[in-house]
């Protein structure tokens, strides 16, 4: 097997998030193919070999897989790698999902160690559920029309029109065709990664399920300078079903491409919106973390509040609590919660909304958990964790297991990266209880997970 070989084979299963196994007889051997759905006759050209591990690239289906009963319902399916899975039916996708957390979690326990698992609880929404989206300018080929959208799949450059995304609320594709137009009109161009060159960044959407409240943010370099209040008087023209709050320009001239403010203007309005989940409501600002699903972050919520029990008279440590939410959700039961999160706007929105929502037994402190917790007074009598993707720090998660409370409920994003700290949390002489994911991002590859792990007793 060599480099720009070509090869047909079917995927015969998919392993989290979106790794395709196809055998190749001819080489008796497996090739990791991403981007596919299980049953798929596809061809593939080789593009790695390291270590005796095989992958390739997707080049074509060639025949659909039994499992696609459903046509797609957007248009640029399957170029945008966005909803991988919309051909699927739910269930489908459910089922898959839950086979691969299964399976994770499986090869995380100890010998001889059970856990209940409960698979995946659907999203109360399939389709139109997300209330935040990144969307980038660019070109759909190079030097084509300026377009503005989701990243082609498999390419960090050529940038797909979302015109009709499913992920998002129709009130987003409105707002996102106004913004082009009114650049294209004007004959902008768009920031160039490799050269440093350009206008253009992102168009950054924020709207609330329950409220309809919706925040606009327009990033772009200061390379150039274009009248932008046009635009805002554009938009608050819209026929949409929300209502339009604020309308930010965000100045970013990092080199990187991530989305981020040097300095924030507005344009109308505020630079805030709001969001309610659970009966509380949240304060969101352009770059705090919130779910991305509030309908499926109310169900999260409620698993955990499950999973913790009876907290009466305890003190809960919610580490990396972000704007709060779990904590908040959890405080009118508890003694006192004590969170811990490393992005102070994050914490400054968190002690806004607990707050608003009359909760006086919440503090929530600004700083990495590995050192804020030398420095909390307070013993926990139970944990909840809800860490980045990448898990939690090495450093960081033995101090949070020294405190040895009895139970710990652990809120993951990327269960491989939960299957990690698990080895060393049950080499701390804890245990998993049970596991159950919700399906926050229909029709794409991720899943949440939780679980519960108590202190091991003998």
């Amino acid at each position: 097997m060599k480099k720009g070989q070509i090869y047909e084979g079917i995927i015969e299963k998919v392993e989290f998030p979106n790794k395709g196994k196809v055998y190749v007889p001819e080489e008796d051997r497996y090739v990791i193919v991403k981007n596919g759905i299980p049953g798929q006759k596809i061809r593939f050209m080789i593009h790695k070999l390291k270590g005796g591990r095989a992958e390739g690239r997707l080049l074509e289906v060639l025949e659909k897989s039994p499992k696609e009963t459903r046509e797609p319902v957007c248009s640029i399916f399957p170029a945008c790698g966005g909803c991988m899975y919309q051909t699927m039916s739910y269930e489908a996708q459910r089922e898959m999902k839950s086979e691969q957390v299964r399976e994770i979690l499986d090869g995380a326990m100890l010998p001889g160690r059970t856990y209940e698992f409960e698979g995946v609880k659907a999203s109360p929404k399939e389709f139109g559920y997300r209330n935040k989206m990144e969307f980038s300018f660019g070109d759909e080929y190079k030097d084509g029309p300026l377009s503005l959208g989701l990243h082609k799949k498999g390419s960090t450059y050529d940038v797909l029109t979302s015109s009709d995304c499913k992920l998002v609320h129709q009130d987003m594709n409105q707002i996102l065709m106004c913004v082009l137009e009114y650049f294209r009109q004007l004959g902008a161009g768009y920031y160039k990664k490799m050269q440093h060159v350009g206008y253009l960044r992102h168009l950054l959407l924020r709207r609330g399920d329950t409220t309809g409240e919706i925040l606009v943010n327009l990033v772009t370099t200061t390379q150039e300078e274009y009248p932008l209040q046009p635009l805002a008087e554009r938009l608050l023209a819209l026929n949409l079903e929300g209502k339009i709050v604020g309308i930010l320009h965000i100045l970013n001239d990092s080199l990187s491409d991530v989305v981020q403010s040097d300095e924030t203007r507005i344009l109308y309005g505020q630079d805030y919106f709001y969001e309610k989940i659970l009966g509380l409501e949240f304060k969101i600002t352009p770059f705090s973390f919130f779910q991305p699903n509030s309908r499926g972050a109310e169900v999260l919520y409620s698993i955990v509040r499950d999973y913790i029990g009876d907290i009466h008279d305890m003190t809960v440590f919610d580490l990396f609590s972000g704007t709060g939410t779990i904590g908040q959700v959890l405080a009118p039961v508890a003694k006192q919660v004590i969170g811990v999160e490393i992005i102070e706007e994050a914490v400054e929105a968190a002690r806004e909304n607990a707050e608003r929502n009359g909760l006086s037994n919440c503090r929530f402190i600004a700083g990495d958990v590995f050192k804020v917790l030398d420095e909390i007074e307070e013993r926990p009598d139970v944990i909840v964790l809800d860490p980045p993707r990448d898990g939690i720090h090495p450093k960081a998660l033995p101090k949070i297991l020294d405190y040895q409370v009895d139970k710990i409920v652990y809120i993951s994003c990327k269960v491989t990266s939960l299957a990690r700290d698990l080895s060393m949390i049950q080499a701390k002489g804890y245990k998993l209880v049970k596991a159950v994911a919700v399906d926050q991002f229909c029709e794409t590859v991720y899943v949440e997970t939780i679980v519960l792990i108590q202190r091991k007793t003998m």
